[in-house]
């Protein structure tokens, strides 16, 4: 027993938790700095993603894999549930109330860990030819992939969805899907475009394009303009930091903390935050170069490493003016708990895989 719990340990990715640690107290300084109330609450967070973490890690996943279909298509229902039961706010029905206690569930953000988790096992079990999947497999798994797309633009919450889809899609570009495809689907995005803005989108997406593209940018965005300026090369102290001292910076703890963080840490600060990001996408996107036979770590760690990705470049580009207002947060990063704790989740599963992906010889040896 000594001996397995050994392995188990050997096998826990440290350097990935040495690359999330700087990005958790950064947060939190910079949360303290305007709201201890909120830093507080942020505590509360990281204590639940704490358990969170542990319990994912120590699950069996390897052992139950065979029941991640069943997760996903509970995921699909609750997706369904949000379009009948769902509770609505500021025009759009994306959360289920829980009866008894008071709360709420976001099913949207429930449902990429299993979402991720499922293109492993139907990719496991259906590895890709010397040349990439054919047009056969690649229908199969746009089958899996469209489905919670469709569902959560319903909502309507089109930022998520877009980020699951080309998180789905990304996944099968690593892994492997022929080149012709690829050429067919640009061509055929590139010519539906005016259509999909003309009769697909709605009227409050149309004005967040407009705005976008518009010469004066929104007064968020100006103001965050403002404060990544004002930071200079190498920032403000924490007194001097007007903008969001003195609430001009709004959201500054959430959508906008990238600016938030720029007006205290400057040019450099800015450069050294995004080359922690990069350092983390990088090592999740090199697993593929260590695991090659292994393709649900594969797929989880590509998928986990695009979800950053995405989430950081849009968020990023949001606050400069370079992409439309989107509620997407700054990953580990911006305030707030579900979408904080959905991501140590997702590296709680990774680690998990990874820990525990030579269970089979660990438990065959205890029997010898």
């Amino acid at each position: 027993m000594r001996i397995f719990d050994k392995r188990i340990v050997s096998h826990f990715d440290y350097v990935l938790i040495i690359f999330i640690l700087p990005l958790i107290l950064l947060s939190y300084h910079l949360i303290n700095e305007t709201n201890e109330i909120l830093a507080n609450k942020q505590l509360v967070y990281f204590s639940i993603s704490l358990l969170a973490f542990i319990g994912v890690f120590i699950f069996p996943i390897r052992k139950n894999i065979r029941f991640i279909p069943f997760l996903y298509w509970l995921g699909i229902i609750l997706l369904l549930a949000v379009e009948f039961f769902g509770e609505a706010r500021l025009g759009a029905r994306r959360w289920l109330s829980i009866p008894f206690i008071n709360t709420t569930i976001q099913p949207s953000e429930l449902i990429k860990p299993v979402f991720i988790l499922m293109l492993g096992y139907l990719i496991q079990n259906r590895p890709p030819q010397s040349g990439g999947y054919n047009l056969k497999d690649f229908i199969y798994f746009s089958f899996y992939i469209l489905l919670p797309f469709v569902l959560i633009a319903k909502e309507p919450d089109l930022g998520t969805a877009l980020v699951l889809l080309l998180v789905g899609y990304g996944i099968l570009f690593i892994i492997g899907v022929n080149w012709k495809i690829w050429a067919t689907i640009i061509l055929f995005i590139g010519i539906s475009s005016p259509l999909s803005y003309t009769y697909l989108i709605k009227d409050y997406q149309k004005k967040r394009i407009k705005d976008f593209i518009s010469e004066k940018p929104s007064y968020h965005v100006q103001q965050s303009i403002i404060a990544i300026g004002s930071g200079g090369l190498s920032g403000k102290e924490s007194d001097e930091a007007t903008q969001t001292q003195l609430k001009f910076l709004p959201i500054a703890t959430s959508d906008f903390i990238f600016a938030f963080f720029v007006e205290r840490y400057g040019f450099l600060g800015a450069v050294g935050l995004i080359c922690l990001y990069a350092l983390i996408i990088f090592h999740l996107l090199l697993m593929n170069y260590y695991f090659k036979d292994d393709y649900v770590i594969r797929v989880f760690a590509s998928g986990l490493g695009l979800l950053i990705f995405l989430n950081m470049s849009v968020n990023i580009l949001m606050v400069i003016g370079f992409a439309p207002v989107v509620g997407l947060p700054l990953p580990l990063f911006s305030y707030g708990g579900s979408s904080f704790i959905n991501f140590i989740v997702l590296f709680a599963i990774l680690e998990n895989l990874l820990a525990f992906r030579f269970m089979d010889m660990y438990e065959f040896e205890r029997k010898l």
